[in-house]
């Protein structure tokens, strides 16, 4: 039991923290044109203060729930709200590209650490099957909730005073959640005899990310065929062949291999991936389209980001669950995928002149139906043929991929849109047109792997469940 004697009230403790990390992902995306400006990033280096994060979360997100088991998921939970917290500081302090990339770094793996051990206390704190179900659903909706108070939140504080702000608002919020932890969470024992940890396959997993996008994003400049793109795509497969090695081998593997053997995993993880890689893509660069190309100011973005993510949070209230308990897992993953593809479609058809009601707002409810209608599906298929213990592993895994996809594919659709931008503007169209150009391929590719995706869901088994609500 808490302190308070209500587990509840333990659960507003963790959805607080859980939160402030859902808040950071999106409320980031609305400030990135006034970043850019005020500290004098490239729109291909613009990307690093996305990825800075998505790389460090995603990379430490499975040794931060291993850590937890080992020391204490009250512990750990404390410890990464207050990185966090601290990393948001130096964010909010930035005043070069450096210092910012560094400190959105060590976001990231504050805000791993945070989302691994949230899942776990729940499964600490909530025994009941129905009452832990009904904590997970709560998390959902405060996932979705998080996305939509964050595209909005980021426009105002943006718009009203600058972008640095977008960081400084998590300061309060974390240690509130610092102060009330110790107050409400019980600091459980766990019992972590023989588990070690997968210290070298984090490492290796997240240096070859890092390589990989690094290249990537750099490809204009250096050249693709340059002796040094290919030497550091080349050792990041190598580092990934030896993630992999490492993972085979180990008693503890970070990312267990035995776990793709299972059809629905691997599919969903697929599926992860390629989304993902649309997903983060359509926050990053619909933003810098309606502002570079359109002239919203920030508080005019967040409020054109906000019906989609309002959609989302209606859906997570119990809709989806509905869809999935009337049409099983498939049948609502593949339309959903297909309306995120018919929404980045349209995003790719969208002018320079473009006009809010017809080419702004429908690709935005379409990516909201889409997005909500798909995500429960994508959950419970990787989660439904796995064995109880195993879980929270297949869970962790899942999460690991949408991040690992998000990294590398917006690296590649900001690096290709920076391209196509480039030979436009070599062909004598002015800025704007060529602005326009870029976005609306990387549109497209990313129209082309969520309807991958899509493709991909009919490979799923046609069968029922319960929906599964995870972080």
């Amino acid at each position: 039991m808490t302190h308070l004697g209500n587990k509840w009230w333990a659960l507003v403790v963790l959805c607080l923290g859980d939160f402030m990390i859902i808040l950071d992902t999106t409320i980031v995306n609305v400030a990135l044109p006034s970043i850019r400006t005020d500290l004098g990033f490239s729109e291909t280096s613009l990307v690093w203060v996305v990825n800075a994060y998505m790389l460090t979360f995603s990379g430490f997100l499975l040794l931060g729930g291993r850590l937890g088991d080992l020391y204490g998921h009250r512990r750990l939970f404390l410890g990464g709200v207050a990185v966090f917290t601290l990393a948001s500081l130096l964010c909010g302090l930035a005043v070069s590209q450096e210092m910012l990339i560094i400190a959105r770094a060590l976001q990231g793996l504050g805000g791993a650490v945070v989302a691994a051990i949230a899942l776990s206390l729940i499964m600490d704190i909530f025994t009941g099957e129905e009452e832990r179900a009904k904590a997970m659903g709560i998390i959902g909706f405060i996932a979705a909730g998080g996305g939509a108070v964050g595209v909005l939140l980021g426009g105002l504080l943006t718009g009203t005073f600058d972008w640095h702000w977008i960081f400084l608002i998590n300061l309060p919020v974390g240690i509130a959640v610092l102060v009330l932890t110790f107050w409400v969470i019980p600091a459980h024992k766990r019992g972590a005899a023989g588990t070690r940890l997968d210290v070298a396959g984090a490492l290796t997993v997240t240096a070859s990310l890092m390589l990989a996008v690094y290249a990537i994003v750099n490809g204009n400049t250096a050249g693709w065929t340059s002796a040094q793109t290919l030497s550091q795509l080349g050792v990041a497969a190598a580092l990934m062949a030896l993630f992999l090695f490492i993972e085979s081998r180990v008693q503890h593997p970070l990312m267990p291999l035995r776990l793709f053997a299972i059809r629905s995993i691997a599919v969903s993880n697929v599926i992860g991936i390629l989304w993902s890689a649309g997903m983060f893509a359509w926050f990053f660069i619909s933003a810098l389209y309606l502002q570079l190309v359109l002239g919203y100011d920030p508080l005019q973005v967040g409020l054109a980001f906000l019906p989609s993510n309002i959609i989302m949070a209606i859906f997570s209230l119990g809709l989806s669950a509905r869809l999935v308990m009337r049409f099983g897992t498939r049948i609502p993953l593949v339309i959903g995928m297909s309306f995120v593809a018919l929404g980045l479609l349209l995003f790719a058809l969208a002018p320079v002149n473009g006009d809010f009601l017809w080419h702004v707002m429908p690709p935005m409810v379409l990516l909201g139906i889409g997005v909500g209608m798909a995500m429960n599906p994508v959950l419970l298929a990787a989660m439904s043929d796995v064995a109880p213990e195993d879980s929270g592993l297949a869970s962790g895994v899942l999460n690991t991929a949408f991040m690992m996809g998000g990294s590398l594919g917006l690296a590649v659709l900001a690096s290709f849109a920076a391209y196509r931008t480039e030979s436009v503007l070599a062909a004598g169209a002015d800025q704007i047109v060529a602005l326009t150009s870029g976005y609306s391929a990387a549109f497209l590719l990313g129209a082309l792997a969520t309807g991958i995706a899509a493709a991909a869901g009919l490979l799923l088994r046609p069968k029922k469940g319960a929906p599964v609500a995870l972080h």
